[in-house]
C-alpha cells in the first residue's frame, strides 16, 4: 500500500513542505512544532507512531501527544534557545496511545519558520539489537575460539586427574575416600562445563540449502503441540508467496524449536498464545562491520508470545552465555540461537513489553529454487493456520 502524505492545514511554512513526499518515505516518525507549540506538519510514520489520524493531528498541541515531564521538550527549549541540532539516544516515549518504547530524538531548527522545531523519532527495539548482534558478531567468535581451547586443554588432564583419583581410592581408608570421591565429582563438574561451552567451538563450514521456511515452523509447531506446547493456542500467519531460506535446514529446526519452547513456558497456562508470522520485506539491509558491503536479509520470522514480557535488567544481556531467567536454566539456549542464526547469514532481535514478547529473525533469500520430487513437484508445506481449538 502506497504511503499517503499527511498535511496539515496550509501556513506560513508551506513553502518549507515542498518535499513532504520524501519525509513520508522515511520510516522515522517527523513531526515540525510551531512557535505556539502546535503541530504544523507530520509525516505518514508519526502518524502511526502516536496512533493518530489526521484529524487528530490537526493543529494539535504537542503537549497533546508527549505528557508534561517528557524528556522531549527540554530539546524543543534547547533548539530554540540556539543550540542548533541535538540528537538524545535511549529516551523513554511512554503515553497511552504509544505505551513504552525507547527512542532516539532529534531535534532542529526549522530556519524558514521562526522558532518551529523538526522532531525526528527513530524508535530503538529491535532495530538496535540487530546492529548489536551484527556489530558485536566477534565476541561469540571470541567464546568459539575459548571454548576450542578449553577443549583440547582441559579435558585431557581432567581425563588424568580423574583415573588419578579412581586408582588412589582403590587403597585408600574410609576418610580419604570421601576426598577422592570429592576430586572425581568436582573434575566431572569442570568437564561438564566444557562440555556445554564446545557447543559454541567453530565447525565445518555449514551446509546451506534452499529450505521452506513454513515447513520448519510447521514441524516445530507439532512438536510443541504434543509436548511442552500443549496448552498453547499457536495461530500462523504465513505469506505463502514467501521464496526459500538460503540455510540448513535442521539448525533452522532447532533455533525455531528453541525459541517457540521459550514462548510456550512464558504464556500463561490459561489462554497462552503463540503467534508465528514470515513476511518479505524489500528495504532490509545492513552494513556488516568491517565491510563495504551491505547484506540483503528480505525473509522475516517473528515469534510472538503474550506471556510477562522479559525484565529491563535483563534485556541488554539476553543472547549472552550462561544468562537465564530459569531457576534450572544454564543460559545457553539464546545465545546458541544467536550464534546459528549468524551462521546462517541472519540476524535476529527482539522487543518486550509485559503481555508481549516478540523475536524477529531475518534471514537471507537461498539463491536456488526448492528442490523438485520424483513426481515433479515443488515441496511444499501447508499454509494454512492451525485451527480453534487445535492447542489448547
Amino acid at each position: 500500500m502506497a504511503k499517503r502524505v499527511v498535511k496539515l492545514p496550509p501556513s506560513d511554512a508551506s513553502a518549507a513542505f515542498e518535499s513532504g513526499a520524501v519525509l513520508n518515505a522515511l520510516a522515522s516518525a517527523v513531526l515540525v512544532v510551531g512557535e505556539d507549540d502546535t503541530l504544523i506538519y507530520a509525516n505518514s510514520a508519526a502518524e502511526q507512531l502516536f496512533a493518530r489520524s489526521r484529524s487528530n493531528l490537526d493543529r494539535a498541541l504537542i503537549t497533546d501527544l508527549l505528557p508534561q515531564d517528557s524528556p522531549v521538550f527540554p530539546l524543543i527549549q534547547q533548539v530554540r534557545g540556539g543550540m542548533g541540532a541535538i540528537t538524545e539516544h535511549g529516551l523513554a516515549l511512554d503515553t497511552p496511545k504509544t505505551g513504552k518504547r525507547l527512542v532516539n530524538v532529534q531535534a532542529a531548527p526549522l530556519l524558514e519558520v521562526t522558532g518551529a522545531v523538526v522532531l525526528s523519532f527513530q524508535e530503538r527495539s529491535i532495530a538496535d539489537q540487530i546492529d548489536h548482534r551484527l556489530t558485536h558478531r566477534d565476541a561469540t567468535r571470541s567464546i568459539a575460539a575459548m571454548s576450542a581451547m578449553m577443549a583440547h586443554e582441559v579435558k585431557n588432564p581432567l581425563s588424568g586427574i580423574r583415573g588419578a583419583a579412581q586408582l588412589l581410592e582403590t587403597n585408600a581408608n574410609p576418610a580419604d575416600r570421601e576426598l577422592t570421591r570429592l576430586i572425581q565429582d568436582e573434575v566431572d563438574r569442570i568437564k561438564d562445563l566444557v562440555e556445554r561451552m564446545e557447543v559454541f567451538s567453530e565447525s565445518a563450514p555449514l551446509k546451506s540449502q534452499p529450505v521452506n521456511i513454513h515447513q520448519v515452523l510447521d514441524r516445530v509447531r507439532r512438536i510443541a503441540e504434543n509436548g511442552f506446547g500443549k496448552h498453547v493456542h499457536f495461530i500462523a500467519e504465513y505469506d505463502p508467496s514467501l521464496p526459500p531460506v538460503g540455510g540448513n535446514r535442521d539448525q533452522l529446526i532447532q533455533v525455531f524449536l528453541n525459541l517457540i519452547k521459550n514462548a510456550c513456558e512464558a504464556v500463561p497456562k490459561a489462554h497462552g498464545e503463540v503467534r508465528m508470522k514470515t513476511a518479505y520485506q524489500h528495504g532490509i539491509r545492513f552494513a556488516m562491520p568491517g565491510s563495504s558491503s551491505r547484506v540483503h536479509l528480505p525473509l522475516s520470522v517473528t515469534i510472538t508470545d503474550n506471556g510477562p514480557g522479559i525484565a529491563d535488567d535483563m534485556q541488554d544481556h539476553l543472547f549472552d552465555p550462561f544468562v537465564t531467567t530459569k531457576p534450572k536454566g544454564r543460559g545457553l539456549g539464546l545465545a546458541l540461537v544467536s550464534k546459528i542464526v549468524g551462521d546462517n547469514g541472519g540476524v535476529i532481535g527482539f522487543k518486550s513489553r509485559p503481555g508481549r514478547t516478540e523475536f524477529r529473525i531475518l534471514l537471507p533469500m537461498s539463491k536456488d529454487p526448492l528442490p523438485v520430487d520424483d513426481n515433479g513437484y515443488i515441496e511444499k508445506a501447508p499454509i494454512e493456520a492451525p485451527k480453534q481449538g487445535d492447542a489448547t
